[in-house]
């Protein structure tokens, strides 16, 4: 019995770890239990149910009491606590980056996401300027350019770090700005969202998780499996479906480089602003939140791209955390790309 019940508690304590910030989450949780509690009368649950109402009150007042100190002066109290930051800006962009609570900074330092850096946006640029020159002579478009791209780098790629059984992976997600069209391509669970001049949130990609139909479908027909491991993994092992490297499991055919891409028209949307983000901030606020966060930080010396890494922190991310902001100028167009 006690064995089972340590059991439960462990499995309670990482759904909390994942969950215990969106109180949606939480309070399904709780009046699940306590029905369960309720029809079957376990002695365990009803323990489970009490540390776990405990264990929110705590962690709420702990919320608070940071939510009260002054903005600005917590988050540089927080710098120097995090063994790997990195912030860059320069007019209209910013970006910041934290390792948070990871022993390793993969959203930056890390082979497949330093590869993909060194090697995709100068050709690729390359090859987009070569369009622009021909484009009236040429087949192709700005979409089937970044997807030929994309691809070309996870081969190359997975040549040399698999010569090196080096098995790391990165997520890839770029945004083209070209004349009044926003053309994203998205590999894996980083996510891009745009902030139109309504102040409503535009999703401008989609995650590619193991769970969703599509993705579990094609695992399936490629022979592999995905199973939860804290969150669904592929062959109980990567959190996405898709992403550049990975060489193990490309060599199964159950992880996929092949990028989605999205047109948008910049004309209809006039947006504010976009944001592109690795998947530890998405775990902490939605679309619609993070929009109305960046919205009213703007004016802040990042954008806002500080301030909402940060309070992804504080909202207990276990993940490391990167943000870029682009400010839209009238009339003027900027292209920016970011990989995990």
């Amino acid at each position: 019995m006690i064995g089972d019940t340590m059991t439960l508690l462990s499995l309670l304590g990482r759904i909390m770890r994942y969950f215990l910030l969106r109180p949606e989450t939480l309070f399904l949780l709780c009046i699940s239990l306590a029905l369960w509690s309720y029809f079957f009368h376990t002695d365990e649950v009803k323990t489970i149910v009490k540390s776990s109402r405990d264990a929110v009150k705590m962690v709420k007042g702990k919320v608070s009491e940071m939510l009260q100190n002054d903005r600005f002066g917590r988050l540089s109290i927080l710098d120097a606590e995090f063994s790997k930051t990195w912030h860059f800006k320069n007019n209209n962009v910013a970006v910041y980056s934290i390792q948070g609570r990871r022993d390793h900074m993969e959203d930056r330092f890390e082979a497949a996401a330093d590869y993909v850096k060194a090697h995709l946006p100068d050709l690729l640029k390359q090859q987009l300027q070569s369009f622009e020159r021909e484009k009236r002579e040429s087949a192709s478009s700005y979409a089937s350019i970044l997807e030929q791209r994309i691809l070309d780098v996870d081969r190359e790629m997975l040549g040399k770090l698999s010569a090196n059984h080096d098995e790391a992976g990165t997520t890839c997600l770029v945004a083209l700005l070209s004349d009044r069209e926003l053309t994203v391509a998205n590999v894996g669970d980083s996510r891009g969202v745009l902030c139109d001049k309504d102040g409503n949130a535009v999703a401008l990609s989609h995650d590619h998780k193991p769970y969703q139909l599509k993705e579990r479908k094609r695992i399936k027909r490629a022979g592999g499996f995905i199973s939860f491991n804290g969150s669904w993994r592929v062959q109980g092992i990567l959190a996405m479906s898709r992403s550049l490297g990975d060489y193990p499991l490309k060599n199964l055919n159950v992880v996929i480089p092949d990028p989605d891409i999205m047109t948008f028209d910049l004309d209809k949307l006039q947006p504010e602003f976009l944001i592109l983000a690795s998947d530890g901030l998405w775990d902490a606020f939605s679309n619609e939140e993070a929009v109305r966060f960046v919205r009213e930080r703007l004016d802040e010396p990042h954008f806002g791209a500080k301030s909402i890494v940060l309070q992804s922190f504080y909202r207990g991310c276990p993940d490391n955390i990167t943000v870029m902001v682009v400010k839209f100028k009238s009339g003027a167009a900027a292209g920016s790309s970011k990989s995990r």
